[in-house]
């Protein structure tokens, strides 16, 4: 399997985890982290403003990736993310909180959207799907492991130490990152008149099938990353990153084992099966009373999220077209905040902390889910239609 894929591959995964352990190693604590702010009313606003500036950021990263190279755009991103990392112990008071919430959404803006367009210059044609699924492991292993370290080095230490290391696994992430190869042939030099966004620099229009199942499906992480803490709470699970530790052992089995499913039997299909357990696995949460059954439901959406994310990704550099895949891999990146920041949105709306209130917005995103099944049903009998339309003729 390693000499299948490039050194720079490797690396690049290597990067990308790190990336994502940084960021997502506070995420477990930092209910706790705003409650003591005074803002236990305010837990949604955690993951609602990293997704309103990552949403934003992404247009700026697309286009800067495409035109100044996608290596520029991973440093700006892993650059902030560690300066914010470092800032988080000065944060005394809300004003300020929120504003270095920002901006660590900024940095989730840049760096995997640029790495997702550098990926796929990489990527061996004939085994999108199945690179895709090495590359999500990596993802998957970033989110899982930092959600369930984090409250383990909380545990022994304080939140001081918790942000310190989020800035160290930063530095990592930016370590790998320096000898990768730079895939764009031509990098210009970077003139301020390329932050002027144009409609066209938003939206990729070639990929919209793909970006709207992105968008309806990742609702139910919106949801997940905002309750998952308090609902492992209310099961008195005291490692409040149970959920995730779960769910990346399974979805990375799964990735292992079915990441070329998409290859054999085709982009839609694969997501149909995805979306169908994604269905299952929040609607199994907002039943789960006790950690038996909240485990079996962490489960199945890492299986949900094991079959979906690669391909809709693989999906993605499919319909990119070669000289936008950063503008493609950005408006995909979109669809996933639009979707998070509906999904952490709902909780203002219906969480009222109790666990009852977050049974509602668990079945509620279910519901999203469903609507992403319709569809692809919809579009794969649109596509048969088309198929078969000249042979009636």
């Amino acid at each position: 399997m390693l000499k299948r894929y490039s050194r720079d591959f490797w690396l690049l995964s290597a990067s990308m985890f790190f990336f994502m352990l940084s960021f997502n190693l506070i995420l477990p604590e930092m209910n706790g982290f705003i409650s003591q702010l005074g803002g236990s009313a305010l837990k949604g606003s955690i993951i609602f403003l990293f997704s309103i500036a990552a949403g934003v950021s992404r247009p700026f990263a697309g286009k800067l990736a495409d035109l100044i190279g996608r290596k520029r755009s991973i440093y700006i991103g892993l650059g902030i993310a560690i300066t914010v990392s470092l800032s988080y112990p000065f944060a005394s008071w809300l004003g300020f909180f929120f504003v270095l919430r920002f901006l660590h959404g900024l940095s989730a803006g840049f760096a995997p959207t640029g790495a997702t367009a550098l990926l796929t210059d990489i990527l061996p044609p004939d085994r999108k799907g199945a690179a895709m699924g090495l590359w999500g492991t990596f993802i998957s292993l970033g989110i899982g492991v930092g959600q369930a370290l984090g409250s383990y080095i909380f545990s022994l230490s304080n939140y001081d130490t918790l942000f310190m290391s989020a800035a160290g696994f930063g530095i990592l992430a930016l370590l790998l990152m320096l000898p990768i190869q730079e895939t764009l042939p031509r990098q210009l030099k970077f003139e301020r008149r390329q932050l002027l966004i144009k409609w066209e620099d938003v939206v990729e229009p070639t990929v919209r099938p793909a970006a709207i199942i992105m968008l309806l499906t990742a609702i139910s992480s919106g949801v997940i990353f905002v309750l998952s803490p308090d609902y492992s709470f209310y099961l008195g699970i005291a490692n409040k990153g149970y959920f995730f530790g779960i769910y990346v052992l399974t979805t990375i089995a799964v990735r292992l084992v079915f990441s070329s499913l998409s290859d054999r039997i085709g982009r839609r299909e694969t997501m149909m099966f995805g979306c169908s357990l994604l269905v299952i696995s929040m609607v199994l949460l907002g039943l789960a009373n006790d950690i038996w059954s909240y485990t079996i439901a962490a489960g199945v959406f890492g299986l949900a999220t094991g079959v979906s994310s690669p391909t809709l990704f693989a999906w993605t550099a499919d319909l990119s077209l070669a000289h936008r895949r950063g503008t493609g891999s950005g408006t995909m990146f979109i669809a996933l905040e639009i979707g998070i920041l509906i999904g952490s949105g709902l909780t203002f709306l219906f969480y009222h902390n109790t666990i009852e209130s977050a049974r509602t917005c668990m079945l509620i995103a279910a519901g999203f889910g469903a609507i992403a099944l319709l569809l692809l049903l919809l579009q794969l009998r649109k596509a048969k239609r088309s198929l078969t339309a000249p042979n009636n003729a």
